[in-house]
């Protein structure tokens, strides 16, 4: 990968496209369990996206990308959540029995091309404070070690492990 992130880095299209391939999913998995909306995190993914290749040539360290990438997408959804809380919407100020989620939010959607999605799990974390549905979902859907975690997160790692043990004592 730091290949790709060097030719990205020298202007190659083509090898950062294959970057965000290699991350789309996980991409897609973190902005979806922080924002609870499909159209949401393709908003937050898309502009992660081009901020990342505007900025590119700023990354120092080539294997840290993935870790980069996803602190941008992070910033960007807990900037679309400060503003979604400026603006109220219609389905608050009128109620909602459509089977819609709290404040008219949509439930989680599995991601189409994940096969071991487990629903109940996915649930859960919809019913979760933002602060442990991060970590439970960089942890145990995308794998990362807690290091990972707390350099991705910029928190320490102990913060990182009682947050996981906080989250999944409460699923």
């Amino acid at each position: 990968m730091k290949s790709l992130v060097r030719q990205a880095q020298r202007g190659d299209a083509q090898a950062f496209v294959e970057l965000i391939e290699e991350n789309k999913q996980t991409m897609y998995n973190v902005a979806v369990g922080i924002l609870r909306n499909d159209s949401d995190a393709a908003d937050a993914i898309q502009e992660s996206i081009l901020t990342c290749y505007e900025r590119m040539t700023e990354l120092k360290k080539p294997q840290y990308f993935k870790t980069w990438l996803l602190r941008i997408l992070i910033n960007n959804c807990n900037q679309m959540l400060r503003e979604r809380k400026k603006v109220i919407g219609i389905e608050q100020y009128y109620g909602t029995e459509d089977g819609k989620g709290k404040n008219g939010e949509e439930k989680i959607a599995a991601p189409p091309e994940a096969e071991t999605t487990n629903e109940d799990f996915l649930e859960l974390l919809d019913q979760m404070e933002q602060q442990y549905r991060v970590v439970l979902i960089l942890y145990y859907v995308e794998e990362m070690s807690i290091r990972e975690i707390s350099q991705t997160l910029q928190m320490n790692e102990n913060t990182v492990k009682t947050r996981l043990s906080r989250g999944a004592r409460s699923i």
